[in-house]
């Protein structure tokens, strides 16, 4: 279904030639695009854990204060204002759950660092009290009786649950003509950046609601990009782990060999700190026995800012030249680098590529086995795929206004875990993407991280003809089942850019340390300011950016191309979490 790129060659050559640095570019935009409007000044703007925790420690703060805050934050520019429409259900036991980890304080009782600390979660991610949908309105009545292992895990580790984040439904795998961000029973989510852009997905809630500071931390799931491109979007760090280091009991799935759910957050520390709070053997997913000996259960004490010092690392050009601000921003991500005393060479994985075939072909398999056994086993009233796709056409006014489920379709035709083309092309795809891609590539030149553009930047949110995807470098990392880490390294037109860390199994723990070391020396995290639109006019971008290029659709998160499109005009209203059915969509937020 991933369509090649097309013209590569001379896009690189004539396209993708350097203009002045993005961050003079976009000066003069900036200072004429206005705030859609004037925002509350909020008390936690960009906090981090370390400092929340050390307020709380010395009576300053506490929990539920800080939690109170959040939920104001929320009903601030999430529902009113720039109306983001980021966050779909709040959890009614939030604050209770806040003065409980304060009552422990005041006892002497301290859980670790995410103590009393609020957390945000995608909505296909189990947890009491509230409903989980992934997005669908034929689960809108979802009520599980018990939470994701990674949620009991977070919440053992003190942290405060304040509710569920929307997504691209079902993870964006139900058509290759979707808009990322939308779901029927979330409506339309957006950047928070520039209001019109998209935030990319399919864990679009959580990046928006963590850059737009509702929460201190969010949890994204990821199968092929959706923890690493709405954090890149939305200026954040983004993990996806090496699948088998955090749970998947209690997510709805898409795939058994790649998802994963993974931390984003403002701050590679903080993503540390999450981290360890996420991680462990569960008997409830199979592949956590492999994380045995391998997982590291405080991911901060390895962090070291003169990680850089050292390193080698293999810069991905075949993952460049397909914006002149992606390029200029990794070219100074490079110096950076060298001058921290990195050692930077170009590297190349040579089966690029070769994997998305088989790996389309894995998930529509596992997708069907996978969402089947989540519905079964949550006495949902849907129960099959053939009845979700039966429940979309009998709804279709609010589930399919925009684009159909031509995926869900192609993966009801498929057969059973059994069939040999499955078991083919699930060894396949792991072997040209792991072995003899990632691990060949770093074997070739005695690597520490490959790195390469986590994305370009945000495209408009378009309802027509769906997502606007330009390019990405995370794919390999995705289909291996091995680590990735995004990092802010810029902006274009005051869109941030990210720049993306992979390496082998289980090298979380280096990913985040070179990847520390480089924000530390960076500093290019910057808070949003809620423009209605990018002023590029006064850059003079439509005389350097490259032509739109079709590309291969990505499953849960970003690889589909689309045009510009006044999106803020038609952003359909999100559902209430009260009721199962909205009213059609609105064209008012």
């Amino acid at each position: 279904m991933r369509i090649a790129l097309l013209s590569l060659a001379v896009l690189a050559t004539t396209a993708c030639q350097p203009r002045e640095p993005a961050s003079q570019t976009v000066a003069s935009a900036a200072t004429s695009a206005r705030p859609a409007a004037a925002t509350p000044a909020f008390a936690f703007d960009e906090a981090d854990i370390a400092t929340l925790q050390a307020r709380m420690a010395r009576g300053e703060l506490d929990s539920a204060t800080l939690t109170q805050a959040y939920l104001d934050r929320i009903d601030a520019i999430d529902k009113a204002g720039p109306a983001l429409n980021s966050v779909i259900e709040r959890n009614p036991k939030a604050l209770d759950e806040a003065r409980a980890m304060d009552a422990e304080r005041k006892a002497g009782k301290v859980r670790g660092p995410m103590h009393g600390i609020p957390v945000l979660l995608k909505d296909n991610i189990d947890a009491t009290p509230m409903v989980n949908s992934g997005g669908s309105l034929a689960l809108a009545d979802n009520r599980p009786q018990r939470d994701a292992f990674l949620v009991q895990r977070l919440r053992a580790a003190g942290a405060v649950i304040l509710g569920k984040t929307n997504l691209s439904e079902w993870a964006n795998f139900r058509s290759s003509r979707s808009t990322s961000g939308w779901s029927g029973r979330g409506g339309q989510t957006k950047n928070p950046y520039v209001l019109d852009r998209n935030p990319c997905g399919s864990s679009s809630g959580t990046g928006t609601a963590i850059a737009a500071n509702l929460a201190v931390v969010g949890v994204g799931t990821e199968t092929d990009g959706s923890i690493i491109c709405p954090a890149s979007v939305a200026g954040l760090v983004g993990l996806k782990p090496t699948v088998g280091l955090v749970s998947r009991d209690g997510i709805i799935p898409i795939s058994a060999s790649q998802d994963t759910a993974g931390p984003m957050t403002r701050s590679v520390a903080d993503a540390a700190a999450m981290l360890a709070a996420m991680v462990g053997r569960d008997d409830n997913d199979a592949a956590t026995a492999n994380s045995v000996g391998k997982a590291v259960f405080d991911y901060s004490v390895r962090l070291d800012p003169n990680a850089l010092q050292g390193a080698r690392i293999g810069v991905l050009r075949k993952d460049m030249g397909w914006h002149p601000d992606v390029d200029a921003a990794m070219e100074r991500a490079i110096a950076a680098m060298k001058s921290a005393g990195a050692e930077v060479v170009d590297a190349e994985i040579p089966t690029k590529g070769q994997w998305d075939d088989p790996e389309f072909e894995v998930l529509l398999f596992e997708f069907k086995a996978g969402v089947e056994h989540y519905l079964q086993t949550h006495n949902a009233q849907t129960r099959t795929l053939a009845q979700l796709i039966e429940f979309n056409k009998a709804h279709a006014t609010e589930e399919m206004p925009y684009f159909g489920q031509e995926l869900f379709e192609k993966a009801n035709a498929k057969g059973s875990l059994g069939d040999p083309a499955y078991l083919d092309a699930r060894a396949k795809a792991r072997r040209l993407a792991g072995p003899e891609g990632i691990d060949a590539a770093l074997k070739a030149q005695h690597l520490d991280v490959l790195i390469a553009p986590a994305m370009s930047p945000a495209w408009q949110t378009d309802f027509v003809l769906g997502d606007h995807f330009v390019g990405a470098g995370y794919g390999a990392a995705a289909v291996a089942g091995y680590p990735s880490l995004t990092v802010p390294m810029g902006d274009s037109f005051g869109l941030p850019l990210g720049i993306v860390f992979m390496g082998p199994a289980w090298s979380e723990a280096k990913l985040l340390s070179i990847g520390h070391a480089y924000e530390q020396r960076t500093k290019l995290r910057r808070a949003p300011q809620f423009l209605p639109t990018a002023d590029v006019r006064k850059a003079g971008a439509s005389a350097t950016a490259p032509a739109s290029t079709t590309l291969k659709p990505v499953w849960t998160s970003a690889e589909a191309a689309a045009t510009p499109a006044a999106a803020t005009a038609a952003m359909p209203a999100a559902a209430t979490t009260a009721s199962t059915m909205p009213a059609a969509p609105s064209t008012q937020k």
